[in-house]
């Protein structure tokens, strides 16, 4: 263990990185349930994303442990799951084989520009304040999230968000493990998000069955499950002929699932590598290649599966905020994902919105703390990163929120004089965000 995973180098030990694996594991493991229903929109039968949605979060987030000692974990991933079914299969009207063939060819894409180390030049280009940014706007935006899956906020017509009901015993849940979490993290208590969401657990499996409370956590009538199906591996292959049907919206449709993991995986990488000291002084991301081309395998492996893009989960912040520093603690995650085949039952009745929930707004706090790093008297990095923050809580998307903030940034450094400056990547970036948000209307 010592050797593989460096744990006296990271100051961790065996016991506190299965800790963080575990607690990683439950702040990620809605996807089990949600995924499966997001991609059934796009006609794709539910057990069987299931089994890929667990299979191949295992499958990359060992390969992330073993390959880059990251304490990051791997699953679908939201928002770009959404993008796979309304977008490229709803609005474009791909067959969801054809959009698993174009997460196939983007993840093929991402294997050769890791490896040549084009990605890692790119994250590594980003400025050193904007990666402040973008660390503390994820952390402002899974607390958003948790607020919004908890029923804590909720959509209102008249203000666009608003208080939800807290006389809603599933709201009233979250709350209390929300403050209970909260608390044990200031009593500085070992492994504290992850004991916040087993006493929710509890309390939220007793209230319902003794009040027969609907949305409660509950404990299943089977524990166990054999049944397994995995009717879309290889499936992608039936999709090229149709996706290259009409070259324009291919290259549409790849290009948004290469953008929306780029930048969603960057942002994730940088917020937790600059939370456990994996950011150097010049701001270069270490042993970045590694993680990328860990990222970049394993959304290969789950669009041969049956599942869209696989991505860094920023929910792997819960696991660093509980000790986790090494791949131990991704290794550990992806057994928990291989287990959670068999134990299923328990997983889709146990973990809810209630109990997850309050690890991801402490989380987010810990990780909004990096906002004292950012020079707020430079309007550069006060304007770019605020808007960074800003657009990723609001749109509801940290690649966005990150291109908004590169935009901000280099019309901000041609403002102050500053053009030589700017890094060539950056440039490049700029054209490339600025065709993303066009691409919509050329549709």
């Amino acid at each position: 263990m010592e050797k593989l995973f460096k744990l006296k180098e990271k100051h961790t030990t065996v016991k506190t990185e299965i800790i963080a694996g575990i607690t990683t594991f439950l702040a990620m493991a809605y996807i089990l349930g949600v995924n499966p229903i997001i991609l059934a929109d796009a006609g794709m039968d539910i057990p069987s994303v299931f089994m890929a949605t667990a299979i191949s979060a295992a499958f990359a987030s060992i390969v992330m442990g073993l390959i880059a000692n990251y304490p990051v974990a791997l699953a679908a991933g939201m928002g770009v799951n959404a993008l796979f079914s309304y977008t490229i299969c709803g609005a474009m009207g791909f067959s969801w084989a054809a959009a698993l063939c174009a997460v196939f060819i983007s993840g093929v894409i991402f294997v050769i520009i890791s490896v040549t180390g084009i990605r890692k030049a790119i994250i590594n280009a980003i400025p050193v304040q904007l990666k402040l940014a973008i660390g503390s706007g994820i952390g402002f935006f899974i607390a958003f999230v948790g607020l919004k899956n908890a029923g804590i906020i909720v959509a209102n017509e008249s203000t666009f968000v608003g208080i939800g009901n807290l006389a809603d015993p599933t709201v009233l849940l979250a709350v209390f493990g929300l403050l209970i979490t909260i608390a044990l993290v200031i009593k500085k208590i070992p492994a504290a998000v992850f004991v916040g969401m087993v006493i929710t657990a509890i309390i939220g499996i007793t209230a319902g069955s003794l009040g027969h409370i609907e949305g409660m956590p509950t404990l299943p009538e089977t524990f166990f499950t054999t049944s397994f199906e995995m009717e879309a591996v290889g499936a992608f292959m039936n999709g090229f002929g149709e996706l290259f049907s009409n070259p324009f919206n291919a290259f549409v449709a790849i290009f948004s699932f290469l953008f929306v993991d780029f930048f969603d995986t960057a942002g994730t990488l940088v917020a937790i590598g600059n939370r456990i000291g994996l950011v150097n002084k010049d701001g270069e991301l270490e042993n970045a290649e590694r993680a990328l081309l860990a990222d970049a395998i394993g959304t290969v492996f789950g669009a041969a599966i049956g599942t869209s893009t696989v991505t860094s989960f920023v929910e792997s912040s819960s696991g660093v905020g509980v000790g986790g520093r090494t791949g131990l603690t991704a290794i550990t995650t992806g057994i928990c994902f291989l287990l959670s085949i068999f134990i299923s039952p328990i997983i889709l009745s146990a973990v809810t919105n209630a109990v997850t929930a309050p690890a991801l707004i402490v989380v987010g706090i810990m990780m909004a703390q990096q906002l004292k790093g950012i020079d707020w008297d430079d309007m550069i990095f006060a304007a770019s990163g605020f808007v960074t923050i800003v657009m990723m809580i609001l749109m509801y998307s940290i690649s966005n929120g990150i291109a908004c903030g590169f935009i901000v940034y280099t019309i901000a450094m041609i403002a102050a004089g500053k053009t030589k400056a700017i890094h060539p990547t950056v440039w490049v970036l700029m054209i490339i965000f600025v065709v993303y948000f066009a691409t919509p209307y050329m549709i």
